[in-house]
């Protein structure tokens, strides 16, 4: 069986796990006054994560979006659109949820095929 990797783990989750070619990044919040600067942060830390293990962002496969009040997709995709590279767009879904901190209103969780080894 392949090795599973893990990086950025905590004492109940990691911040992405790695197996068989697939990474697998949680769910990221972020504070911030708005929707966009919140999904602005996530972005950068997912981009971060993705680096961390051997992918990036035009290596997306599928992405899940929560917002805590969908009346602000608007406002989060476009600031998704702007950091997502042309022609790279993934599956994905975006539903309206409650969070888990009534502070955070977007959570974002993405998969990725890995593309080299992370250095």
């Amino acid at each position: 069986m392949p090795a599973i990797e893990r990086r950025e783990v905590g004492s109940f989750l990691s911040g992405a796990v790695v197996h068989n070619g697939v990474a697998y990044v949680s769910g990221q919040v972020c504070e911030g006054d708005t929707v966009a600067a919140q999904t602005a942060g996530i972005l950068v830390k997912i981009d971060a994560l993705l680096a961390a293990t051997g992918s990036g962002k035009s290596a997306l496969l599928s992405t899940s979006i929560w917002l805590a009040d969908v009346t602000t997709f608007h406002e989060m995709n476009e600031v998704w659109r702007n950091w997502l590279p042309p022609g790279h767009a993934p599956a994905r879904a975006t539903v309206g949820a409650p969070l888990a901190d009534p502070k955070y209103r977007v959570e974002i969780a993405v998969i990725a095929a890995v593309e080299s080894q992370p250095s």
